[in-house]
């Protein structure tokens, strides 16, 4: 880790909030105490909607020089949003999939969980969604309870033999396992890398003087491309570990 990093990245499901569930109340405000210090970035395979409901609707009220200092990069960074002065989420980019390509890739997914038995007939909410730039198939729905996620695939081998059926399908397009019930199709060279190097692109801030928080740096983890590309990383477990840590962390980064 530096010493005092430019711009603090984070993933969101398990490192700022329970999945798919709002951020707490405490995480909120340390994300905007650190805003006031740093820049602060949030990048996740969740889609822009996932982003309004568990992080922009529950942050506290900040100036609007906070604000810009927030960057949102739903779809591992195919798209990218700021805050503009009034408040409102202004489009810096959104690279979509074509519609061949969205056709095909849930085509593919769901003929091959049907296949492998892995198409639930009860489930919480919709199994494919068109996120624009990604297809996400979710085993159980968008929007089913933790506990059944955790149960239904523990130790990731129905997800890792989706991933490898799919992808032999569509070998033009990026197939990854994403969150814990849930398979990601994109463009090629799409993951959390392809979003902190956007990042570092647009900010103008190195790698280097980046840090990067996630849940799932381990090797297969969809947060390891990031520490892959070198950018340095501290590995939490849950949204209460990332608040001790930023509880630290806040107090030694120089005030703007």
């Amino acid at each position: 880790m530096t010493i005092a990093p430019r711009l603090v990245a984070f993933d969101l499901d398990d490192t700022l909030a329970p999945s798919k569930s709002p951020i707490p109340e405490r995480i909120g405000r340390l994300l905007l105490a650190l805003a006031e210090r740093v820049d602060v970035a949030i990048i996740s395979g969740g889609q822009i909607q996932q982003f309004r409901s568990q992080v922009v609707e529950r942050l506290p009220d900040a100036s609007a020089s906070t604000l810009a200092r927030v960057h949102l990069m739903p779809t591992c960074g195919t798209q990218y949003y700021r805050f503009a002065e009034s408040g409102e989420l202004d489009t810096v980019y959104a690279h979509s999939l074509t519609q061949d390509e969205k056709d095909r890739a849930l085509a593919a997914v769901e003929e091959e969980a049907r296949r492998l038995g892995f198409w639930e007939s009860e489930t919480w909410g919709d199994i494919l969604e068109d996120r624009g730039s990604q297809i996400t198939f979710s085993a159980l729905g968008q929007h089913a309870p933790l506990d059944a996620k955790m149960a239904w695939d523990p130790a990731g081998t129905k997800k890792a033999s989706l991933r490898d059926a799919v992808a032999a399908r569509i070998p033009d397009l990026e197939v990854r396992s994403g969150g814990s019930t849930s398979v990601d199709i994109t463009h090629r060279g799409i993951d959390k890398a392809y979003g902190m190097t956007r990042l570092a692109e647009h900010t103008g801030i190195p790698l280097s003087d980046m840090l990067f928080i996630g849940d799932r740096l381990d090797e297969g983890g969809n947060d390891y491309p990031v520490l892959a590309l070198g950018v340095p990383c501290q590995a939490v477990e849950g949204w209460q570990e990332t608040a001790r840590y930023l509880d630290e962390l806040i107090p030694s980064l120089p005030a703007r």
